[in-house]
């Protein structure tokens, strides 16, 4: 019976594994395409870069709706080989990243401020922008494929059910009258990076 109970576990786990592995991108696109260019790479040197396919993972900053299709702006968050998304850097680059009006459109209300994507795409062209009133120089993605990830949850408190007392259970950061302290520190739980259905 153990030995059963083991299998199991071992087969959900490594189910939970391989799933985990999965690439969120056209396979044959993410295989040709280059996973660790920068956009600050790309704007150094544009003539080796031009037409080439890059993977870029993006917290977005802004969508627009344009003539030419659905214009997204984002920061850039690395990628590794499956286009999982590895956390942003210290040096924040920016890049814009066009989805082609004849492939369909990208409501701004779903890919808005703040949601995370990884995409496949074409380099085009360095386009010169603003930010703030700082001028900036944008490298221009058309997008083969792209895929937005869910949003994160977040727990900003922490409760503790009645009864867990020091010295019987100790938290040095549990607080029985937290509305007493207003700068008690807020709990988050880690991110999870668990794909939804808006790929395109």
């Amino acid at each position: 019976m153990r030995k059963t109970h083991r299998y199991i576990c071992s087969l959900i786990l490594f189910c939970v594994m391989l799933v985990s592995c999965m690439p969120v991108l056209n396979k044959e696109l993410l295989s040709a395409a280059l996973k660790d260019v920068t956009p600050s790479q790309i704007v150094a040197n544009p003539d080796i870069y031009k037409g080439r396919l890059v993977v870029f993972g993006g917290l977005i900053v802004n969508t627009k709706s344009t003539a030419k299709g659905s214009l997204i702006e984002a920061v850039y968050v690395p990628v590794d080989s499956s286009g999982y998304l590895k956390g942003i850097r210290a040096v924040h680059e920016r890049f814009l990243a066009l989805y082609p009006r004849e492939a369909g459109f990208l409501d701004p209300v779903i890919y808005r401020q703040g949601r995370e994507i990884t995409l496949i795409g074409e380099f085009r062209e360095v386009r010169q922008g603003i930010i703030g009133e700082m001028d900036y120089e944008y490298p221009v993605i058309d997008i083969r494929n792209i895929f937005l990830w869910d949003e994160r949850t977040y727990d900003y408190m922490r409760s503790y059910p009645p009864g867990y007392y020091y010295p019987y259970w100790y938290d040095p950061w549990y607080d029985p009258w937290p509305w007493y302290d207003p700068w008690r520190p807020y709990y988050f739980t880690p991110p999870r990076w668990s794909p939804d259905r808006h790929y395109r």
